[in-house]
């Protein structure tokens, strides 16, 4: 299949899909958020497909997340079933996805990565969960799974900041696998892939089925459902509004408390 917003290679048992929205950092609207559903629709029940790499398209940026310039000019904001990027609430995926954070992972970019098996990143890259900044939160798994991996005391301190941490910081605090120099990045994602295409892909498919009923009985299917009502009462706000708005017109917001 062709697509508009992301592109797709086949590697023998490899698929590497790639961001395709450069010139607005991969920021993520819902028509890409669809078109990577399907892509994930299509990998899940393709025999021939063991592994997938994720990586974003330009020299800046994995993905900047939500596309809040679309979102201020009235696009409608419906998201597929399975979540932000197809992925954050998608817990019946048994095959691997490794993302190669290539540039920054902003907000959503940075819940995608952490909705992937294994993270890889080029040591130029960056990552924060700025939602806070622009009147938002981390609803698409961010607060949930950064606490999961890193420990909650960590992980409050970035979900309630917004701070940026470098590609170095991320590693001491295990939030990715691996740093890499920038321009072996997509190299050693895939010896990564090819690793795991040269052991049982049965008993991977097993191992991650485990994982997604781990991830259910620890209720993190119920934790992002309760993240969405909460921001459906957040999204009412004149703060959510106004932080929007500044970002869209690139002024410090000013917030109302209300």
């Amino acid at each position: 299949m062709s697509y508009e917003f992301i592109s797709t290679e086949r590697h023998g048992h490899i698929l590497q899909v790639t961001l395709n929205r450069p010139e607005v950092y991969n920021a993520m609207h819902p028509p890409m958020h669809h078109e990577l559903a399907q892509v994930w629709d299509a990998y899940s029940v393709d025999a021939d497909l063991w592994v997938a790499v994720l990586t974003g398209a330009g020299d800046k940026a994995f993905t900047a997340g939500n596309d809040l310039k679309f979102t201020a000019a009235g696009g409608k904001s419906k998201m597929p079933p399975s979540g932000f990027a197809g992925l954050t609430q998608r817990f019946d995926l048994e095959k691997p996805i490794i993302a190669a954070v290539n540039g920054f992972a902003m907000g959503g970019g940075f819940e995608t990565a952490l909705s992937c098996d294994i993270i890889l990143s080029a040591d130029t890259a960056t990552f924060a969960l700025p939602e806070v900044k622009v009147g938002f939160f981390a609803a698409a798994g961010g607060v949930q799974r950064l606490s999961r991996y890193i420990g909650r005391l960590a992980a409050q301190e970035l979900v309630l900041t917004g701070r940026s941490i470098t590609a170095q910081e991320a590693l001491a605090m295990g939030v990715v696998n691996a740093v890499v120099p920038k321009a072996e990045l997509l190299a050693a994602a895939m010896a990564k892939a090819t690793q795991i295409t040269a052991v049982s892909p049965s008993a991977v498919k097993a191992s991650k089925r485990v994982l997604n009923a781990l991830a259910v009985a620890e209720g993190l299917p119920d934790s992002l459902a309760y993240s969405r009502e909460v921001v459906a009462d957040l999204a009412q706000t004149e703060d959510f509004k106004e932080g929007v708005q500044a970002f869209v017109e690139k002024r410090k917001p000013k917030w109302l408390n209300r």
